[in-house]
């Protein structure tokens, strides 16, 4: 399948060399613009605290805003919904934000479009152009696929702004795109592929190597199951692991407060944990723990011994409730987004992922769908266009393995060179820190006012607060090191207060 690439470019242009507007155009009149290839279908202003999102039963605390919904069709088989919410007049801060999705799901992000227009912003989400959280959508249409893949968010955000232009009267200042996970993802492609469309990306846990994290999910499945396919390990039994293990590792990095700071200096074996009696939830049988160890050590190509995907972090086992691997690796009944292969790669509903060849297979996906990935290390593009990127991921992380993050990031240093990545790029490890919220790390913060700064001011960030909340009450706070910075207690004060931890190179570690 070919790379299709559908952008408004003609009309961004026509619309830039013409006079800026005197006056902007009425939201409710905006449903008579014409776009190539977008439909609005309606457009009125939404009074303060009146809009309740689908399937909710209240309404939002929200301003007034002017709300936008349109449906584009840049291929015969598309049908990308959008909105784009507009604070009015001066309550608009004079900037566009795109935001990300979650999973493959098909819907509109209301919350993160409330986040956005209550800062202040104009901004603008979609539905990636199908409905629904399931692959089914792909079956026989390999349009929908791209549109899923990049091309609807990058139309959204040609449009979004081209609609806030005609409202507004004046272009966005500057523009911005958040996302987490999937969202993540999408920002990176951003990123790699469209690097005029944003000033400033925040990625998330960033799902950029879609197809190989894809295999690494069978694999952990198959790691976590018996023959059977009966699991191998309850919640109680993996959270005993993860007490074991921050245990044997919480205190490496000087303090001790039920966190990990780094899994990767953690010699935490499972077998420590053998039963020597009756099987419990406080002990592993054999099989549990070679099972353990193989969902550490990830994903490698059976013929050539070629690593295909990181493991995952000793400390994601079971840190809280369900969260862990329970919910994501174990639980599922079948691998989680193994139809992928289903719908994305072999178009067949009955494609057994029982036989995956992990070698055959996945280079087989990379040579058909690479599109569906986002794993393009060259962004000079970006830098060029002035583009500022702040990346982050949880240690903690049952879903994404942290370690694939820091090759993407590692790998951007290595083909631009560290120099020119440095100008435009941090990392920010978050240690305790789930897939993109929970855990218990330091998982409350906001990377927006940094990005703004170094975008807007040109304040390279080298820290960032992060707090511990339970409770709705601040346990304690911790600065978020620019990679491969971390915190260290300078040994007075609370080791609970940020303002007593300085950010410093571990051992054997240079930037």
């Amino acid at each position: 399948m070919k790379r299709h690439v559908v952008c408004l470019a003609t009309i961004l242009t026509a619309f830039t060399a013409a006079p800026a507007l005197a006056a902007g155009t009425e939201c409710e009149k905006l449903q008579a613009l014409t776009i190539p290839d977008v439909t609005v279908t309606s457009a009125g202003n939404v009074p303060a605290n009146s809009f309740i999102a689908p399937g909710q039963q209240a309404p939002m605390t929200l301003p007034t805003f002017c709300r936008v919904q349109a449906i584009a069709k840049p291929s015969s088989d598309s049908e990308i919904r959008f909105e784009v919410w507009i604070p009015p007049g001066a309550a608009w801060n004079g900037k566009f934000q795109g935001v990300g999705t979650g999973g493959y799901d098909g819907s509109i992000s209301y919350s993160a479009l409330a986040t956005g227009v209550q800062r202040g912003y104009a901004v603008a989400s979609t539905d990636m152009g199908h409905t629904g959280g399931d692959l089914k959508f792909a079956e026989g249409h390999p349009e929908k696929v791209i549109d899923w893949a990049y091309r609807a968010m990058h139309v959204t955000t040609e449009a979004g702004k081209l609609i806030v232009r005609d409202n507004a009267g004046r272009w966005p200042e500057h523009s911005y795109f958040i996302g987490c996970a999937t969202g993540g993802h999408q920002a990176l492609s951003e990123a790699q592929r469209y690097p005029d469309d944003y000033d400033g990306i925040i990625a998330g846990d960033p799902a950029y190597s879609r197809l190989h994290e894809t295999a690494v999910y069978v694999w952990a499945w198959m790691a976590t199951h018996d023959q059977s396919g009966k699991p191998l390990f309850t919640q109680a039994k993996l959270q005993t692991i993860t007490k074991a293990a921050t245990v044997a590792c919480d205190k490496l990095d000087g303090v001790e407060d039920g966190v990990i700071d780094d899994p990767r200096r953690c010699k935490f074996d499972p077998a420590t944990l053998a039963c020597t009696g009756a099987e419990t939830d406080a002990c592993l049988t054999p099989a549990q723990v070679d099972g353990v160890k193989k969902v550490y050590a990830g994903l490698r190509n059976p013929r050539t011994g070629e690593q295909i995907f990181p493991g995952f972090s000793i400390g994601s086992e079971g840190y809280a409730g369900n969260q862990g691997w329970n919910a994501f690796l174990v639980a599922p009944k079948t691998p989680m987004r193994s139809e992928v292969y289903n719908y994305f790669l072999f178009n067949d509903p009955n494609w057994d992922w029982h036989t995956l060849d992990f070698d055959r297979d996945v280079a087989y996906a990379d040579a058909m769908i690479p599109f569906v990935s986002a794993v393009d290390r060259n962004l000079t593009p970006f830098q060029s266009h002035g583009g500022k990127l702040l990346m982050y991921t949880g240690w903690a992380d049952p879903v994404l393995p942290a370690e694939d993050v820091i090759e993407y990031f590692e790998g951007v240093r290595k083909t631009i060179g560290p120099k020119a990545a440095d100008g435009f790029m941090r990392f920010f490890m978050v240690p305790g820190l789930g897939h993109c919220s929970g855990g218990p790390g330091p998982t409350t913060f906001d990377m927006l006012p940094s990005l703004e700064q170094w975008v807007e001011h040109g304040v390279a960030p080298e820290k960032v607060i992060a707090s511990h909340v339970a409770d709705k009450v601040v346990q304690r706070t911790r600065p978020l090191c620019a990679y491969p910075l971390a915190a260290h207690w300078t040994g007075k004060g609370s080791s609970d207060d940020a303002a007593n931890f300085i950010c410093k190179s571990p051992e054997g570690e240079k930037r």
